[in-house]
């Protein structure tokens, strides 16, 4: 357990993840208050890193429930083991024939069954899905529900009694209360308005892009091989990048790669030629890399960054309505195609 907000932010540096006093504010108030933290911002900003980050910090286990469209209930709490309870009846058939043999008719046979039915949904036939296995948990643990904004809005209902009182109920079973509550971390990529009600139940956490210096941290401390003049000259290219109108600008996790490729080809600064070799690094679409080539000669001299906003000068509320109409228009033309 973290005792003090400077505890957090050094242990956090320790597994090599920089965080200010902000962040680490956060992240100590929820475990102090039992609260689940919503980390909202651009993909790539390092939100499932954080919550990853936390749990190495604390030494507790990462359970981790990826969403996406169509995830259920069954999917993220519990299913039934149908196969194997298929299975037991078919060993047992003997035995619970003998049993019935005895019914004076099939009202009375009905009753028997629904008297011993627990032993077919007790447990042993259960199959714990990450929300269950976090609750159930004889030991803390930190979960991760990554992309929440991925999932539909009735599964945020579903969402609401785990949140509030870290239990769930199964109907054959009964109320299964946490003995130890996770650390809960929900991350968002603002592709969708999340509901007020999932909202109120958490602390709010917004991750946008560091500013320049920051970047520069976070590369010498996750890639200090790299020297420290091309290290510049990265993050100022980088950013430059993400000033244009692209789908998808370059994120953390991105910048980070390419710095390490440098690394690996022994590159000594930037040109136009090896920029041009590694933009797929940087960038996922074939749209961004023929936007940004095209420019390469004017952004390797610094020109762009001027003349239009960069992530820095904009606030976090702006970088992440970048992201979204930038994310709502590369899904619109998908639809089309």
């Amino acid at each position: 357990m973290f005792e003090t907000i400077d505890q957090v932010v050094t242990l956090l540096r320790q597994q090599r993840y920089i965080c200010d006093r902000k962040l680490a504010t956060v992240i100590f108030l929820a475990l102090k208050m039992n609260k689940p933290v919503l980390i909202e911002g651009p993909a790539g900003v390092g939100k499932t890193e954080l919550a990853k980050t936390v749990a190495r910090a604390l030494n507790r286990r990462l359970i981790r429930l990826q969403c996406y469209e169509g995830l259920d209930e069954a999917r993220a709490l519990y299913e039934w083991e149908y196969g194997k309870q298929l299975l037991y009846t078919q060993i047992l058939r003997e035995k619970i024939g003998s049993l019935f043999a005895e019914m004076e008719d099939l009202r009375a046979a009905v009753e028997y069954l629904r008297q011993h039915e627990d032993v077919f949904f007790s447990e042993h036939f259960m199959v714990r899905r990450p929300i269950l296995q976090a609750i159930a948990s004889p030991e803390p643990v930190v979960l991760l529900i990554d992309e929440i904004d991925r999932a539909e809005e009735q599964f945020e209902a579903f969402l609401l009694e785990v949140l509030s009182d870290f239990q769930v109920t199964v109907p054959e079973i009964g109320t299964i209360v946490a003995r130890h509550p996770p650390l809960v971390c929900i991350t968002g990529n603002n592709t969708r308005e999340l509901s007020d009600a999932l909202k109120r139940r958490c602390l709010h956490l917004a991750i946008g892009y560091p500013d320049e210096e920051r970047e520069l941290e976070i590369i010498r401390l996750k890639v200090p091989e790299l020297r420290e003049s091309l290290a510049r000259q990265v993050v100022s290219l980088i950013r430059r990048i993400r000033a244009m109108d692209l789908r998808k600008a370059p994120s953390i996790s991105e910048t980070l790669d390419w710095a390490q490729a440098l690394v690996l080809l022994n590159a000594e600064q930037l040109s136009r030629e090896l920029v041009e070799e590694t933009l797929q690094l940087i960038l996922k679409y074939d749209r961004d890399v023929q936007q940004v080539s095209a420019q390469l000669p004017v952004l390797l001299d610094g020109a762009p960054g001027a003349a239009r906003p960069t992530f820095d000068n904009m606030d976090l509320r702006e970088q992440q309505e970048r992201y979204r109409i930038n994310e709502r228009a590369y899904f619109s033309s998908r639809r089309e195609e």
